[in-house]
């Protein structure tokens, strides 16, 4: 029993071996509040589809480390995310903005799903017709010639 009891310590004690971050939290709550919600902004360029905040690539992790030091610098959220647009385009934001350059971005998901249920639409089609001739043909017997 002693020894489930030190099995259990040393797993709880192994918890922050786990954790994403590794700088320290921010002096304030509003500073640390400000870098949670800049890293759920942020785009993993790595992963695609997660936020820095969760990701384990080692770029997300230096993309945290930027927007920490941003923010403990005192640069506006605006700032900090100009800045990492100018190093890493529009497609680092979660929310891209709406623009020539970006449409792509907000209508491409749409766009291949009519491009899918196009194609869907036309197999099932043609899928129907030529069960349909099938059909015919085998309604179409010679009567016996007796």
């Amino acid at each position: 029993m002693k020894r489930w009891g030190v099995v259990l310590l040393l797993l709880l004690l192994s918890v922050p071996a786990f954790a994403i971050d590794t700088e320290p939290a921010l002096p304030n709550a509003a500073m640390q509040s400000r870098y949670e919600y800049l890293t759920h902004e942020f785009r993993c360029l790595v992963c695609q589809d997660e936020d820095i905040a969760d990701s384990n690539a080692a770029l997300a992790a230096d993309l945290r480390a930027e927007v920490y030091r941003q923010v403990l610098q005192g640069r506006s959220n605006e700032q900090i995310k100009q800045y990492m647009v100018s190093r890493y385009g529009d497609f680092v934001l979660f929310k891209p903005p709406f623009q020539p350059n970006t449409w792509l971005l907000w209508f491409g998901p749409g766009i291949l799903l009519l491009l899918g249920l196009g194609v869907a639409f036309v197999l099932v089609r043609r899928r129907n017709q030529n069960n349909s001739t099938l059909v015919d043909d085998e309604n179409e017997v010679d009567e016996p010639r007796w």
